[in-house]
Formats: C-alpha cells, sequence, structure tokens
C-alpha cells in the first residue's frame, strides 16, 4: 500500500519541527528534507528491495529433501521464494513472472494462504477408483511396460491414489483436458520415462473418445516422434518427441541408443527444438541418462570433430546438466508465447535398484516387490539430489523469468519400489538361462507399469494446469 501523500499544511509543520529541533546547520536541514521526500517517493520498492534481502540472507536454496514444488506465477508452495541476487556462476537473476499463466482456473485474487502443496502427501489405498483405466483397453501403451501381459501376477499396484496432506487432488477429468486442448498441441519431450508418462495421458485421454475412428494414433519411422489425434476436438495431439538429453547427442536414435560413451553437443537445443515449434502444452524431462559418472561430455564443435581432443571437453555432471536446462529455458523464451501457452518439467523419476537402501539384505532391487516403502524420509541412493538442486539454483536465478511449472514426482515415487516393470516387459533380448535363475540380475527397476505411477504424475500434471 503506497503512504498516503502529506498536504502542505501537514509537510509544512513537519518541516518545522525538524528545523526547531535540530538546530543544525541549513545544509543539514535540505539532507533531512531529501531523505524526507525520499521516503515518500520510494519507500515501497526501499521495502520490497529490502524484504528481499532479507530473505535471500535466511535462504538460498530450498531443501530438495522436503516434498515441494515451484509454480513461478506465485513464487511456490510455501517454499522460500526469493531468488538470490547472483547464482553461483555470475549471472544475473531476472525478474519473476508476474502474468497470469494460460489454462489455469484459480481466482488471481485467491488466498496464497489456502494453496496446497500436492507433491507433499502418502499414498492410499483406492480400490474403487484405482487403476483409471485398465491395461487392455489401451491399446497405446509400449510393450516395454505393460505389466499384466507380460506376465505379472499380482495388480495391487495399481491400487493406489495419492493424497496430498492438506487437500484432494481434483479428479482427472478426460473430456475437460480434451475441450481444453481443443486444436492444440500437448507434447512431451525427453527419454523413455517421458514416453511413459505420455502413452498414460493418452490412455487416459482415449477412454473419453469411445470411437475408435475419432482418434488415430501415428509413429514416424525412427520412432522418435508419436502423435494421438482426437479429431472430434479440432485435431488435438498429444505428442511425444525422443530427446533423451534435450540436446543433440550421439543417443538421439529412438530405437538403437545403447550407448556408454554418451555426449552432447553445445549449444545445439534447435536441433530438435525445431520441432517442437507451435506447441501449447510442452512437458520436458531428462535426468537418468546424465547419470553415467561424477563427470560428462560436451562436444563444442561439429560432430566431425568428435573423435579430436580439442573439441570434446569433460565437464561435471552437475555442470552438462545445468548448461542443458538453461538452453531448454532459452528456447521456451525464444519460441512460446508465455501468455497463451505452458512449460512443466518432471523432476528426476527414481529407481530401486539397490534393495539395502530400504533396509533389506544387500544384492536385490525391485524384483519381486509388492509393497511400498512407507519411511516418508526416504531417499534412495540412486537419486542425486546435487542434479535437483541445479534445478533449483537456476529456477531461482536466471531462469525465473519464465513460467514453468515444476512436477516434483520424486518423493512420491521414491516411495514405489512395487511399480517398476521389473521382468514384466518385453525384453530386448531373452534372458540367459543363468539370467532365468536369478531373475533379480535383468529386472528392469527404471521404468513404470502401465496403469501405474504415471497415471499420478499425470494426475498432478492436470491439476497444476488448472489449478496452479
Amino acid at each position: 500500500m503506497k503512504a498516503p501523500p502529506l498536504s502542505s499544511s501537514s509537510g509544512s509543520t513537519l518541516c518545522s519541527s525538524i528545523a526547531k529541533k535540530a538546530r543544525f546547520s541549513p545544509l543539514l536541514l535540505a539532507l533531512a528534507l531529501f531523505l524526507l521526500c525520499f521516503s515518500f517517493l520510494y519507500g515501497e520498492d526501499l521495502k520490497e528491495l529490502l524484504g528481499r534481502q532479507a530473505q535471500v540472507a535466511s535462504s538460498h536454496l530450498i531443501d530438495v529433501n522436503t516434498n515441494s514444488s515451484r509454480n513461478v506465477n506465485n513464487g511456490g508452495d510455501g517454499q522460500p521464494a526469493a531468488p538470490p541476487p547472483e547464482v553461483a556462476d555470475g549471472r544475473k537473476t531476472k525478474r519473476r513472472w508476474k502474468g497470469r499463466l494460460a489454462f489455469a482456473l484459480n481466482d488471481e485474487d485467491e488466498d496464497e494462504d489456502e494453496e496446497c502443496d500436492v507433491f507433499s502427501g502418502s499414498w492410499v489405498r483406492d480400490d474403487a477408483g484405482h487403476p483409471l483405466y485398465r491395461e487392455e483397453d489401451c491399446p497405446y501403451i509400449h510393450p516395454q511396460v505393460t505389466c499384466q501381459a507380460h506376465g505379472r501376477p499380482d495388480a495391487a499396484y495399481q491400487r493406489w491414489r495419492w493424497q496430498p496432506h492438506d487437500c484432494t487432488l481434483p479428479a482427472f477429468d478426460a473430456a475437460r483436458l480434451l475441450e481444453s486442448l481443443r486444436g492444440k498441441r500437448m507434447l512431451f519431450v525427453g527419454d523413455s520415462l517421458g514416453r511413459g508418462q505420455f502413452a498414460s495421458m493418452v490412455c487416459l485421454l482415449q477412454a473419453a473418445i469411445p470411437d475408435a475412428g475419432a482418434r488415430s494414433f501415428w509413429m514416424s519411422p525412427d520412432q522418435q516422434h508419436t502423435v494421438f489425434t482426437a479429431r472430434d476436438y479440432d485435431n488435438a495431439t498429444v505428442e511425444f518427441y525422443w530427446a533423451p538429453f534435450l540436446l543433440e547427442s550421439n543417443a538421439d536414435n529412438a530405437a538403437v541408443h545403447r550407448i556408454s560413451e554418451r555426449m552432447v553437443r553445445r549449444g545445439s537445443i534447435g536441433y530438435h527444438g525445431r520441432h517442437w515449434k507451435g506447441v501449447d502444452i510442452v512437458v520436458f524431462n531428462t535426468y537418468l541418462w546424465w547419470c553415467t559418472g561424477l563427470r560428462f561430455r560436451i562436444l563444442d564443435g561439429p560432430w566431425e570433430s568428435a573423435r579430436t581432443k580439442e573439441a570434446v571437453s569433460w565437464v561435471s555432471t552437475e555442470e552438462a546438466y545445468g548448461m542443458a536446462f538453461r538452453d531448454m529455458l532459452q528456447w521456451v523464451r525464444d519460441n512460446m508465447d508465455l501468455n497463451t501457452t505452458r512449460v512443466f518439467f518432471t523432476s528426476m523419476s527414481p529407481t530401486h535398484g539397490k534393495s539395502q537402501d530400504w533396509g533389506d539384505a544387500p544384492g536385490g532391487n525391485c524384483y519381486n516387490e509388492t509393497a511400498m516403502i512407507e519411511d516418508e524420509g526416504y531417499w534412495g541412493s540412486d537419486g542425486r539430489r546435487s542434479v535437483m538442486r541445479v534445478i533449483r539454483e537456476i529456477l531461482d536465478g536466471d531462469g525465473a523469468d519464465v513460467p514453468l511449472t515444476f512436477l516434483n514426482i520424486t518423493q512420491l515415487s521414491m516411495y514405489r519400489k512395487d511399480a517398476h516393470t521389473s521382468i514384466y516387459k518385453r525384453q530386448w533380448s531373452e534372458p540367459t538361462p543363468e539370467q532365468r535363475a536369478d531373475p533379480k540380475t535383468y529386472a528392469d527397476c527404471v521404468h513404470w507399469c502401465l496403469p501405474g505411477l504415471p497415471d499420478t504424475w499425470n494426475e498432478l500434471l492436470y491439476s497444476k494446469l488448472f489449478y496452479p
């Protein structure tokens, strides 16, 4: 609130009072008058600046071990939101986005105290409402994640609902989402975990399009780009684009990409980004492919120079990841109208490859696990907090001007060691007799069964799209 203006009489009375009490020189009196006028004119700005500095001093980073989310337009979900004046690499903090988010149904004047951190909660058994669709009813699921079709004997992993501590998630309404997507494009960009989230979204939506002739599914010959089209909704599309690093890399072949010495080309966001232009909602994910060690290779020239030492540099994984994340944000600035489009980023999907993490004997993994982890503070050794911190530093620093909605699915997914595909999937190669004798040796503890956990990710996406 601005200070009310002083009347001329009250102003002169105040000035004469200062002169009487101070009994100082005219120069000092002039200085006092200057400070008085300055406070009237710029008091609110000064107050905001001092408040921001106090917040920065109290907290620079949000602890990734809390179940926090971030929404740039409102400063977060009860977490310290003020950005530092400079981030670690010297980049200046940019002004936060202040506009209204597209697709949002919230009242702009809604009391922020009533907001709820939907990423903080617990799993509740829900036999009546979950799963949200049946595996056999959705023909669009990749065989890498069709667990029932590949012999999984139990189905309890499908019957859990995420319950935030302080509110309830809105029910996923496929018809509403399709109507909002009428004539528009929703695009998932990332790796096979992003492809699983895409398949989940398609299955959730196709249930509201009973006429098979009113929907179509297309995949490019190289499997890079997949498109689901809802014809009755002005050809609204939900799409997936394979780009595991977002940048151009030596793992860009969507069908054959088992590469141990992974490398990305610096400044190449436009290589894949040209296929993303024109989208109305984009959901990025990139994490697991970066985690091959403590360092990562960056190509500083054309691919023809990749074999020369001069063109390749090794940097920390965190530095490489931060480079890609910043380039992603810059692509958004350059190519999306932030008043009419939405940007989401799905945080790292955890793995469950070490049974000692949850207190079992060493040597096991997600194989044969049918119960979830109940320790609310659990954090597996495969989850790299340092990468989460990179995201936080950028979003609170030079990326603060981009209205990116952060889908913090990491902690809630950490609990779900029961929900992986394990051995119940299409195998890339036939297991050997030795592997069959010890199934945990070829269990997939990275991907998730569908129906299953990625449906919850999309329930959260739905919630944040309409009620950010």
